[in-house]
Order: C-alpha cells, then sequence, then structure tokens
C-alpha cells in the first residue's frame, strides 16, 4: 500500500514532487506469494502512509475529507473510533449552533492566499470558507465537556505512541472544523507525548498562526525545525514546508528580512517549491529590493502560470521599478484568473493614480468596494481620485462614505481641505490632491528676510529627513537605547575585504536589533519602518552587497534622527564610532573614520548636496586622530558636514504648531509648523510648498522675499513691533 495517484499528483501540482525521493518513500517490495501482500511503510519513510490494519471499506465511512485521504497519518484502530465519536459531537454542535443562527462562514475566495502549509505532505489549497463558532453558549461549554472525555480516553491508552497516535487525530480534526483553540490543546499533548516528532510542533505552530500568536508559532516552528535535523533523512522532505511556515510567522512578526532566509532556504532543497518562491519575492518587495522581487516573482509564475497571488505582487514590483505598463498587463492577467482579487485591484488603482489616469483608477476602487464594502482605504482613493478627474460632487459623496466607515484623522483633512477648494474655487492644477494653480519659481528668485529664516534647500532636505523619521518612527527611539545595545550586545569582531577589523552584522540579525529599538510598533508598521531603513541606510553601507553591515557606523548613522537632546545625539554617534574595533580603547576617532562617517550621513539624509568633491579637498589619507570637540566642529559645517540638524530640530519642533486658521496660498491645507510669509505681497505658504518653490500665479514677481514664523505670536510680536515702528516715525 503506498500513496494513492491522486495524492502524489497533489504532491506535484503543489512543486514539492520529487520522483526518486517519492518512489523510495513508496518503500515497495515485490513477494512472489501474493498472500504477503506489500510490506509496511514505515514511520520513517513517510508520515502520511496508512497503518496496514485498517481496512479500505473502513477507511471509506470515514467522514472527515483528510481521514479519507492517503495521508491521515492514523495508525491504530482505536483512534479511528475517537474520529468516529468526534465527527458526531460536532455535527451535533453544528446543526444546534445553524439553528440558532450563530455557526458562520464567509467566503474568503477573494483574498491573496497566505501561501503557509497546512499539511507535512503536499500542501492543500486554504480552505475557502472560513467558520466562526458561537464559543460562549451552553452547547459549546458541554462540546467541551465531552471533548475533554475524548481526550481522556486518548491518554489512556495501552501505549505512548496510541495516545500520541489518538490525541493527533483529536488536533486535525478539530483543525480541520476550524476549531484551533481546541485543536491546539491536543497538538500541545502530542509535543509532550512524543517531543521529539516534527508533526505535533508543525501543527501547533499552524494553530498559532491562525490565533494570531505570531511568535508562539515561530517558536513551535524552530521545534519542528530542531527535530527534523536532529532527526536526519527521517524528516528531510518536510523541511521546505518548516522554513516557509517559519518564514510567514517571522513575517506576522514584521521580521520579513529574517522571512527571507527561510524562504531562500526553502527554495533551495525544493527548487520546484513555487510557493516559497512566491513567498520570497513578495517578501523582498516588502524591504525594498524590488529586482530581485520580480526574479524570484517571475520564477514562481513559470511553474505555475495560473498563481494569481503571484502575478498580483510581481506587478507591484514592476511598478516599483518604474515598468508601468508591464506591470498594467501583469495586474490585469491576475484579475483574469481571479475576477474578485482585491489586492490586485486595490494595486492596479493606485498605479492608475500615479499615472494620472484617475477615471480608471475610480473604476478599480469600485470594484474593490463591490467584493469588500467596508474597505475604507479604498473609499478614500476612490474620493481623492474622483478629485483628480473633476467630479468634486462625487468625491464629496465618497469621502461621507468613508467617515461612515472610519473615524481617522486622515478623513477629516480630506473633508477639510475640499471646503476650503470649494470655496476658492480654484482651478485643478491636474495634481492628485487637487491642489490650485500654481508656479514653480527658481530657487535664485527666492530671498529670506532675517537671520532665523530657513533657506528653501536646506528645508527641503530637511523636510525628507522628517518624512524618513516619521516612517521609521526612529524620532519615537530614545537615543540612550543605541548606547545601551552598545554595551549589552556581544558582536565578533571579522575582517572585511580591505583587510580591517570590524563588527559587521547580517541584515537579519540587524532586524533583530531594530526590533528591540522600536519595540513598541505593531509589525506592519515595523515592516514598514524596515523597508524605509533597508532602501535608504543599509542599501549605501552595504556597498559590495555582502549582505552585512558595519554595526558600529550604522548606530552612529541613526544617532542623529533619534530622540533626544542633539548634544546626547552628537555624543553617542561619537561613542559609536569609538565602539568600533579600530577605535576601541581609545578616547579619540581616527580622522579617516570621520570623514568616511560625515560621507556615509550626506549620501544617505542631504544625496543633493554633494558628497565626493568636498571630501577630496579635505582628503581621506589624514592619519591624524579627532577628539570629540573636534568632531562637533566636522559634524556641524554647514557646508561639507550635518548642519542641516538644526533645520531637522526645528522641523521637529514645531510639528504640532498650527498657525489659527490660517492656509498656505497654493495646496490651501492649514499651516501646520513654520510659516513663510512673503513680506511685499503678504500670502503665506507652508513648509512643503515653500521648499518645492511654488507661488500663486497671481503674484508674479522678480523675487520674492519671505519672513518665517513658527508660531502666530512670533508673528503678532512682528507686528506690533511694525506698527510701534510706524508711530515714532510719525510725527
Amino acid at each position: 500500500k503506498g500513496l494513492t495517484y491522486d495524492g502524489l499528483l497533489r504532491t506535484y501540482d503543489d512543486g514539492a514532487g520529487d520522483v526518486d525521493r517519492d518512489f523510495d518513500a513508496l518503500g515497495l517490495e515485490l513477494y512472489p506469494d501474493e498472500n504477503k501482500g506489500a510490506s509496511i511503510v514505515s514511520e520513517a519513510s513517510s508520515s502520511s502512509i496508512a497503518d496496514e490494519r485498517v481496512t479500505e471499506s473502513q477507511r471509506k465511512q470515514r467522514t472527515t475529507a483528510w481521514a479519507g485521504s492517503p495521508h491521515h497519518e492514523i495508525v491504530f484502530d482505536d483512534t479511528w473510533k475517537l474520529v468516529d465519536e468526534l465527527e458526531i459531537l460536532l455535527k451535533r454542535l453544528q446543526a444546534k449552533q445553524a439553528k440558532t443562527g450563530k455557526f458562520k462562514s464567509d467566503n474568503f475566495d477573494a483574498y491573496s492566499d497566505a501561501g503557509w502549509s497546512r499539511e507535512l505532505g503536499p500542501s492543500a489549497e486554504l480552505s475557502e470558507k472560513r467558520v466562526y463558532w458561537e464559543e460562549t453558549g451552553p452547547d459549546y461549554g458541554i462540546f467541551v465537556k465531552e471533548l475533554g472525555a475524548l481526550r481522556s480516553r486518548a491518554d489512556g491508552a495501552r501505549s505512548r505512541e496510541e495516545a500520541f497516535d489518538g490525541q493527533m487525530a483529536i488536533g486535525r480534526v478539530l483543525y480541520e472544523h476550524q476549531l484551533f483553540k481546541e485543536a491546539l490543546i491536543s497538538f500541545k499533548r502530542s509535543c509532550e507525548l512524543q517531543p521529539m516528532d516534527v508533526r505535533p510542533h508543525f501543527r501547533a505552530g499552524n494553530c498559532l498562526y491562525v490565533l494570531g500568536k505570531y511568535k508562539e508559532a515561530k517558536e513551535e516552528f524552530l521545534l519542528a525545525l530542531e527535530a527534523a535535523e536532529a532527526g536526519g533523512n527521517q524528516w528531510g522532505y518536510l523541511l521546505p514546508q518548516i522554513y516557509v511556515n517559519l518564514g510567514i510567522a517571522l513575517e506576522g512578526e514584521g521580521m520579513v528580512l529574517s522571512a527571507c532566509e527561510y524562504y531562500r532556504e526553502a527554495a533551495i532543497l525544493c527548487p520546484t517549491h513555487f510557493r516559497a518562491l512566491k513567498l520570497l519575492g513578495s517578501a523582498l518587495f516588502g524591504v525594498g529590493e524590488y529586482r530581485a522581487a520580480a526574479k524570484a516573482l517571475e520564477e514562481a509564475i513559470f511553474m505555475k502560470p495560473d498563481y494569481a497571488d503571484a502575478h498580483c505582487d510581481l506587478g507591484s514590483a514592476l511598478h516599483a521599478l518604474g515598468e508601468d505598463e508591464r506591470a498594467i498587463e501583469v495586474f490585469q492577467k491576475a484579475i483574469d484568473l481571479k475576477p474578485g482579487h482585491v489586492d490586485a485591484l486595490y494595486n492596479l488603482g493606485g498605479l492608475y493614480m500615479d499615472l494620472g489616469r484617475f477615471q480608471r483608477a475610480s473604476e478599480m476602487y469600485t470594484r474593490v468596494l463591490a467584493v469588500w464594502p467596508n474597505h475604507w482605504r479604498a473609499q478614500l482613493n476612490k474620493a481623492v481620485s474622483l478629485l483628480g478627474a473633476g467630479e468634486t460632487e462625487e468625491a464629496k459623496k465618497a469621502l461621507k462614505e468613508a467617515l461612515k466607515m472610519t473615524n481617522r484623522v486622515e478623513l477629516h483633512d480630506a473633508i477639510y481641505h475640499l471646503k476650503q477648494l470649494q470655496k476658492k474655487k480654484v482651478k485643478s492644477n491636474g495634481g492628485a490632491n487637487g491642489e490650485g494653480a500654481f508656479v514653480i519659481v527658481e530657487p535664485s528668485k527666492f530671498k529670506t528676510v532675517g537671520e532665523k529664516t530657513t533657506l528653501r534647500q536646506d528645508l527641503g532636505s530637511a523636510i525628507q529627513i522628517r518624512a524618513f523619521q516619521r516612517i521609521t518612527r526612529l524620532s519615537r527611539c530614545n537615543v540612550d537605547l543605541l548606547k545601551k545595545e552598545m554595551n549589552e550586545i556581544d558582536v565578533p569582531v571579522t575582517f572585511s575585504g580591505g583587510g580591517g577589523p570590524q563588527k559587521s552584522i547580517r541584515k537579519p540579525n540587524l532586524e533583530g536589533i531594530l526590533r528591540r529599538l522600536l519595540s513598541f510598533l505593531k509589525p506592519e508598521t515595523f515592516q514598514g519602518a524596515v523597508k524605509a531603513i533597508n532602501e535608504r541606510i543599509l542599501s549605501v553601507l552595504d556597498e559590495t552587497g555582502s549582505g552585512r553591515v558595519d554595526l558600529g557606523m550604522f548606530y552612529a548613522v541613526l544617532a542623529p534622527i533619534c530622540n533626544g537632546p542633539p548634544n546626547k545625539r552628537k555624543r553617542i554617534a561619537f561613542d559609536a564610532l569609538l565602539w568600533r574595533p579600530v577605535n576601541e580603547g581609545s578616547s579619540q576617532i581616527r580622522k579617516v573614520d570621520a570623514v568616511q562617517y560625515i560621507k556615509w550621513l550626506r549620501a544617505i539624509y542631504v544625496p543633493s548636496h554633494g558628497i565626493s568633491e568636498i571630501l577630496e579637498v579635505h582628503g581621506e589619507t589624514d592619519s591624524s586622530m579627532v577628539s570629540f570637540s573636534e568632531f562637533l566642529t566636522m559634524f556641524d559645517d554647514p557646508d561639507w558636514g550635518f548642519g542641516i540638524m538644526s533645520t531637522l530640530l526645528k522641523l521637529e519642533n514645531g510639528d504640532r504648531n498650527r498657525h489659527g486658521r490660517r492656509v498656505c496660498a497654493v495646496c490651501r491645507y492649514p499651516v501646520i509648523g513654520s510659516r513663510f510669509r512673503e513680506v511685499k505681497s503678504h500670502f503665506s505658504l507652508c513648509n512643503q510648498c515653500y521648499s518645492e518653490g511654488k507661488v500663486p500665479p497671481s503674484f508674479k514677481q522678480d523675487e520674492y522675499k519671505f519672513k518665517e514664523y513658527g508660531s502666530e505670536a512670533e508673528a503678532m510680536k512682528d507686528k506690533c513691533m511694525y506698527f510701534t515702528l510706524q508711530s515714532h516715525k510719525s510725527p
């Protein structure tokens, strides 16, 4: 006896088939005497072959789908009795809850498949229907009591192996019926009975993942991995499935760089595992590695051309690479394969928005809402796209609908903005946010009044750094935590290609450090932070693409944008450079390291200002040492240091400053932060419009002189001084 033909086909359909391995796993032996029959396949060869004592007629009587399959893993006759009795209990509970209207199921066909493996053999597709049981009523209480009696019977079996078999079967029946909490209890008991068996850890991990307990799921998958590696060849063929699920559990925690490692391992062990390749591509996209993501997703599609989710993610990767026309085709292919694919429709809407094709974008968002009526982001984006298309009344209706779905502040800002536009009756400039008409003035025509007014170019760079702080939430990370990490973490010294000693670290390990620094973030927000840091910082520090980063330099680059007094930020940046092996034990750093640090700082945060020429002037071959006070002079230099930090601090402190009811003369949004007032024409600009050189077309001048006000109090004080001077002048 072995795998049925259908069972074998499922293995290959999933991309996990291997002819030599699967033939060996069948363990077939030919006997001249037909009465002897085929030999029993050992558990070591395959955990999914039935025990010979279970007859074909018995198997056909089973009501559970998995129990009738060749992968049921049940060994003992008494276990079948437990399965049958549990099925009766479940049908009784389902009938009672259906009668009271408490048993519900939702169709999840429209959503992207999570991709994780439910089985240890060939992975079946996830159930299209999610079932919701009412767990508080008396009927459920009776069911749990009767279930407890079945568990006790399983534990009272003649041997430890039979008890294990019974608990595993109970767990699988409960899991199949989506009673995950109860299934978890049985799988945990199975782990106690046979700690070095892969299956109970794997299935317990699956339950925990479905229940949203990603950290605990990760720990169970790690135990499954440990058991599989300790078991040698016995469990070797299951490793790809464990790697895949471990990666997905890590993604649930927001640890996408770490997840990539496990997806790669799965793809290396089983090159035809298209799910592993799809997940690798999606994870690489999630950390901003768009070219590598597209390559992995194309591989997955080559193996499974009808893989709608892979087409959807490939479309997103191509859009990020600027290949928009091809991205539209790929998104459309995903929608053709699965017409109600929410992710593909939503992302295609975003692509049309970026291309300025607002009518098409609003159509895509309408289709998203037809599948998922409470998708507030789709409703908000539909309103914005309608606004871009010039359909103001329809946009207002869409915004009101979005407001019914959620009370988020973004919606209130959008509604206020819409009202401002209507009041002013400005013509649309074609911008997606409904900006009024404007003229962009060259930087030389923007002049400043007073020493405190920020230069337009400096403000533009500082706004970009501030946006990076917001995305990564590093402005909420206390700079002292960097010092704590340096004191507590033990990093082995390695030698780079140039021969110098370094405390370098692999990107997935660096992600673990970031998780501790940003422990207050939710997983999805942390994932966004890692993506931004990988794109902006790690891509620069990892020049050679080795996947390793100089940790001391990384801490030094983070310090200036963390939370804390400016002097402390600079001190910890200096301490991070001292912490590197080349400077360790000294109170000074090498000048070449200080110059290299400034180079990285500018390359990462102010790339538009240029670097190489400045470094050539100051020289990189200087062997002298630099004290902290000399380092400060280099750091604060406005021309070739990081003098822009003073402008960044001004933005940080003015984040919540509002200027009464004043709005920007160009974008019509309320002015937040600094207000830049043109002294001749008296119009006001917000930070963003000032940094971009936008002015209203009705105020055409040869040059514009701006004065910056941090608050309305400053503006009022300036006004009073002006009137005082005027009164003194008049006789």
